[in-house]
């Protein structure tokens, strides 16, 4: 069965002869992260549509790589395959990604990393249609900033042509590989926005909750900065950080609250279910990050549907977003005290008009759902399957 003739069975999915969607991601579920939540959604939505997908990725998480995973795994309809790595996080060597190609239709590449490089170069052995969606690329932060940029221009510059097409899943992200892949097309990441729902505070709460990943480039440390300011302005104030332990464990976010005697004010949460995330947000009113990169901002378009009006630093996925929804707030992150009057200024305006605000964001959301983001990715990978066969 082509790819084009998937809708048919719809009802009645075959899914013995429906054709083969595979994604290939370094982290997936159980991890929780930006990049494993698009992926998941994405191939829940493909499922539903009556597609087979597999999720071939690592058998263990980057935060504790001696614990091994299942090897198989189904996850609501998903095949997830798991494949043994070395060497480092950010470029983590699996050669047996080989191995679990040979029926695919299609291959979905998702970042810029020993993925989309390795099956590049390997694609006269596996043979297969491939794309690739960016989450970034690998300019997450400034480090070796000299040196990802020569990588980008010749390496990743000569991959890229191994594929049907480069999707960007943000507009910075479009401008800059257009410089290497002026084709390249953009489809913006969806948002779970079911996932929280209009969950949060029904009236303005000085209240605050970050979510990510503890990532340095998160910086936790100059959002910890703005509320110390805030806590001398009114010892209300509150923050509530919760997320997944990456390249900062807990001890480290534990010691940088302690090192501003903000004990007591913040509260840490370490991979917490989504039913807690959900009385954590009930609680809050406002969404904060001092992100100095992201890839698209999926966790602010989260945090709108659940109501919370987010304060954002002013990096390139956030101003895109706020020069979109002018509801959002920016600020400067790396003045603390700047940081702290826009976190007050966003409660204000949020205590004048609680259910303007707060409709403002539920619509800004909406346009993110996933139903409408999957069928864009539909309508390429049935593109891609006319274009093969035009060339049989």
């Amino acid at each position: 069965m082509s790819i084009v003739e998937a809708d048919r069975v719809r009802a009645k999915p075959q899914l013995e002869t429906a054709p083969l969607i595979v994604h290939v991601v370094r982290q997936f579920l159980p991890n929780r992260g930006g990049l494993e939540d698009v992926v998941a959604n994405l191939a829940r939505q493909t499922v539903r549509r009556g597609y087979r997908v597999r999720v071939v990725t690592l058998d263990s998480l980057f935060t504790a790589p001696e614990d091994k995973l299942p090897l198989r795994e189904d996850i609501d309809g998903i095949e997830v395959v798991r494949i043994p790595w070395s060497g480092s996080s950010r470029y983590p060597l699996a050669p047996q990604v080989f191995r679990h190609l040979a029926d695919a239709d299609l291959v979905h590449v998702h970042a810029i990393d020993f993925f989309f490089d390795a099956l590049a170069w390997g694609r006269l052995l596996h043979g297969k249609p491939m794309i690739v969606t960016t989450h970034g690329g690998f300019f997450h932060t400034r480090k070796y900033a000299a040196i990802k940029k020569i990588w980008f221009r010749t390496l990743t510059r000569a991959s890229a042509m191994a594929y049907r097409r480069v999707v960007c899943c943000s507009a910075s992200d479009l401008k800059q590989f257009c410089e290497i892949v002026p084709d390249s097309l953009l489809i913006e990441n969806g948002a779970d926005i079911g996932k929280f729902a209009d969950t949060a505070a029904r009236r303005a709460k000085r209240r605050i909750v970050t979510i990510g990943r503890f990532s340095v480039n998160k910086r936790i440390d100059h959002l910890l900065d703005a509320m110390a300011g805030l806590k001398t302005r009114d010892p209300e104030w509150h923050l509530d950080i919760v997320g997944a332990e990456s390249d900062l464990n807990r001890a480290d976010v534990e010691g940088a609250i302690e090192s501003r005697h903000l004990s007591g004010r913040v509260t840490l949460h370490v991979s917490p279910d989504n039913d807690t995330i959900r009385r954590i947000i009930a609680e809050s009113s406002i969404f904060a990050s001092a992100s100095e990169y992201e890839g698209f901002g999926l966790v602010a378009l989260e945090a709108m549907s659940a109501g919370l009006l987010p304060v954002l630093n002013a990096n390139d996925a956030f101003a895109t977003l706020a020069a979109r929804h002018p509801v959002l707030m920016l600020a400067d992150f790396t003045n603390p005290e700047a940081a702290a009057t826009a976190i007050e200024t966003a409660y204000e305006d949020l205590s004048r008009q609680p259910d303007v605000v707060r409709a403002g964001l539920l619509e800004a959301a909406r346009g993110y759902s996933w139903d409408i983001v999957a069928e864009r990715y539909i309508d390429l990978y049935r593109s891609l399957d006319v274009v093969a066969a035009e060339n049989i």
